[in-house]
């Protein structure tokens, strides 16, 4: 990961756009519950809006009047700062307040860089049994049942926004020590807190399987990897074009992996990439263990699909069939983004002009390169990825508007996203001078994160094509000095320093055998 954000901090700062907001997944009419119902007794949140603008996204927040506490500051009706305990404060309901759920998402995602997510939890049990500590029995157990509801709402929030937090054993301890408390009343109760918790380990037990299917994933690409290793000057006899030679169809399977992959990415897993010593503090927040492998490893996915681009176009020893596999690619990529895979179509052109591919002259010379050119220029880098940035406006339009499954598909050039939001946390200070939390910063921060979760959320209609996907996620990808080899054996070296690099892989590459 550092390599990866070195090589990003050399990009243009990104411009500011309005962003789509995430609204979490809502129950049809016919699945309502009596807790539902419960729930429309309380102070109603207003629901996020189709657009975000630094006017609109947190211009609703509710305050309790029962606050005893000053230390929030608003500017034009909005939050601006806060210290951290009046913040957390913020976030706990009351008898008359229920904190709203752009304030829970963005307290959520960002306190963690000043607090662990279990502190947070603990806090939060500690002020709600505050809250339900009353002389009166009768009158605590009235509180109890007007309160109840929200700090399941509260919970459940929690746990289906942001259900990585709960694999930490403190989190799950803080969370059933609140949800037996909350159980012992009403029946309506118990079957909330049973409903939010199957969900809670189902969506963990999901994770785990996922994170299995990965192991066993890369364990098998490495095997292959191995044996062509074993014979590198044997014939490759089996490439993408002899599994699949329909781009539209290779695009599609792209496009499963593309938004399986994101699908796993926890919105939290943007921050904890970043996380930095906070001055007031001694630790950092997350030393004690990675928070990011998600995000991680589909960082790795776009940098294995740019290797296997190069391995597949360097290998062929015919300069007929390096060509036929570059064009091949370039009808791929169009075909991802006509789709609105913007990640795969970025990692198809990387592929195609890294060192060992660009310098086969005469291979290109066979290719009509015309596609090729116009989606150069649609990811073209300048002007801060100006096209790119267009292009995805437009696709994000078409999502909001659409009809169908197919419509709805934006799958960002992810490495240009987690530059943005890297630039946004450097950019500006997370604490005031007067050492309050920036909390203008994090509504921006959260802005950001959500529209990544509209885009995540989408299901992929395409049929799974299995063998493709096999193919595409274990077949051989080989490193940049073997595609340099390669490229030198099917065109011979044009000057004195490829000649000499030339001599030098083939001393050490060859002498591994």
């Amino acid at each position: 990961m550092a390599k990866f954000l070195s090589g990003l901090l050399s990009c243009t700062l990104p411009d500011r756009g309005t962003h789509p907001v995430f609204e979490p997944k809502i129950r049809g009419a016919s699945e309502r519950t009596a807790f539902d119902n419960k729930l429309d007794d309380m102070p109603q949140t207003p629901p996020f809006k189709g657009q975000l603008n630094s006017g609109s996204y947190n211009n609703n927040l509710y305050r309790s009047s029962e606050e005893a506490y000053h230390d929030l500051y608003y500017q034009d009706h909005s939050l601006v700062s806060g210290s951290l305990e009046a913040l957390i404060h913020h976030l706990v309901p009351t008898v008359d307040y229920y904190p709203d759920r752009t304030y829970i998402f963005t307290f959520l995602l960002s306190s963690r860089l000043f607090i662990r997510p279990h502190e947070v939890m603990s806090r939060v049990c500690q002020l709600c049994v505050e809250q339900q500590r009353l002389a009166d029995p009768p009158a605590e157990k009235l509180r109890l049942r007007k309160i109840t509801p929200k700090v399941v709402q509260l919970l459940t929030e929690w746990t289906e926004t942001f259900p990585y937090d709960f694999r930490d054993e403190r989190m799950m301890r803080s969370l059933k020590e609140l949800t037996h408390r909350l159980s012992t009343g009403e029946e309506v109760y118990k079957k909330a807190v049973g409903q939010m918790s199957q969900g809670l380990i189902r969506r963990l037990t999901v994770l785990s399987q996922y994170e299995e299917a990965l192991v066993r994933i890369n364990a098998t690409a490495a095997e292959r990897l191995a044996a062509l290793k074993a014979k590198p000057q044997a014939v490759i006899q089996r490439d993408l074009l002899s599994v699949c030679n329909d781009p539209f169809t290779v695009a599609q399977q792209l496009t499963h992996i593309e938004l399986e992959r994101l699908s796993y990415i926890g919105p939290e897993e943007f921050v904890q990439a970043f996380v930095h010593k906070d001055p007031l503090d001694n630790k950092s927040c997350f030393s004690d263990h990675k928070k990011a492998s998600n995000l991680e490893a589909y960082v790795d996915w776009f940098n294995r699909l740019s290797y296997l681009v190069a391995t597949e176009i360097c290998m062929p020893t015919k300069k007929k069939h390096r060509a036929r596999v570059m064009e091949f690619f370039i009808d791929v990529a169009r075909e991802c983004f006509n789709i609105g895979n913007f990640n795969s179509l970025m990692a198809i052109i990387s592929g195609m002009n890294m060192s060992p591919v660009s310098r086969l002259r005469k291979t290109w010379s066979k290719v009509k390169t015309a596609k090729f050119d116009i989606l150069e220029h649609q990811m073209d880098p300048s002007s801060n990825f100006y096209n790119y940035r267009t292009a995805l406006r437009g696709a994000t339009q078409r999502s909001v508007t659409a009809h169908s499954s197919r419509e709805k598909i934006v799958i960002p050039f992810f490495s240009l996203l987690i530059k943005d939001i890297y630039f946004l946390n450097e950019g500006c200070s997370s604490r005031l001078p007067n050492g309050h939390i920036n909390f203008e910063k994090f509504w921006e921060l959260a802005k950001q994160v959500s529209e990544f979760l509209t885009w995540k959320q989408v299901e992929c209609p395409f049929e799974k094509d299995r063998k493709i996907l096999q193919y595409l996620l274990t077949a051989p990808v080989v490193s940049e000095d073997a595609l340099y080899l390669a490229s030198y054996e099917s065109e011979a070296p044009e000057n004195n320093m490829e000649k000499d690099r030339w001599k030098s892989l083939r001393s050490s590459l060859l002498s591994r055998v």
